[in-house]
């Protein structure tokens, strides 16, 4: 019962988190292509093309129409947590990373209860449930 609540939680929170950043990026648009720029994305199609992209891999979660797509948004989520992490890093902003960090953490505690909360199990969420990561001293 525990790891249903972590999966909606999370999930919840993830969501929220790529959704009032897509609005971020509708209602403050100047804003956001200067913060691009200053971390070194010039590109100007950039913006459009990511607030899509912050709205559908929540729906695609959360809706889980295919198991497929869903594992898919998860890991297109993952790639762009850790891409924005690690630009916010190279420009020397830690307090830029933080929603990234964040936004991890919540990642992977969604993606790893997601079988214990929905019907259909994700094959790849099981297998990392078999291969829990641990912190281990190795002489």
């Amino acid at each position: 019962m525990t790891e249903i609540y972590i999966y909606w939680i999370s999930t919840t929170l993830l969501s929220l988190l790529y959704l009032s950043s897509a609005l971020l990026y509708v209602t403050k648009r100047d804003f956001v292509r200067q913060a691009q720029a200053d971390l070194g994305y010039h590109a100007t199609h950039l913006v459009p093309f990511m607030i899509v992209v912050k709205i559908l891999g929540p729906i695609a979660i959360l809706s889980r129409v295919s198991v497929p797509l869903s594992d898919l948004a998860y890991a297109g989520i993952f790639y762009h947590l850790l891409l924005s992490g690690m630009a916010h890093l190279g420009v020397r902003s830690p307090k830029g990373a933080l929603p990234a960090a964040i936004g991890l953490a919540l990642l992977a505690a969604s993606f790893a209860s997601q079988n214990a909360a929905r019907e259909t199990p994700s094959p790849y969420a099981a297998a990392m449930a078999e291969h829990p990561i641990t912190l281990t001293k190795r002489n």
